[in-house]
């Protein structure tokens, strides 16, 4: 028997001048509660990163080698496109 061994999904956020200045707390705050909310604390694991290079596009949010422009609006959405590809 093999048992697949669970993988937990790692999610960067950016907190560079650029991001924090665009909210990056209230993204960092957002994704706490959606990951509480679904039980997800044992499969997800946010980090703080600093400039990933997209400061115009709003807070930086990188996970899979994909970037992501957050803001408290598209948090749940975004978090849903990052768990889905799984």
């Amino acid at each position: 028997i093999f048992l697949k061994e669970n993988v937990m999904k790692t999610i960067r956020i950016c907190v560079g001048s650029s991001c924090h200045v665009n909210g990056s707390y209230k993204v960092v705050k957002a994704l706490n509660q959606i990951i509480d909310q679904r039980e997800l604390g044992d499969e997800v694991e946010l980090v703080g990163s600093f400039c990933m290079g997209k400061c115009t596009e709003g807070v930086a949010v990188e996970c899979d080698d994909i970037i992501y422009a957050v803001s408290v609006e598209n948090v749940e959405e975004i978090f849903g496109k990052i768990m889905e590809e799984k």
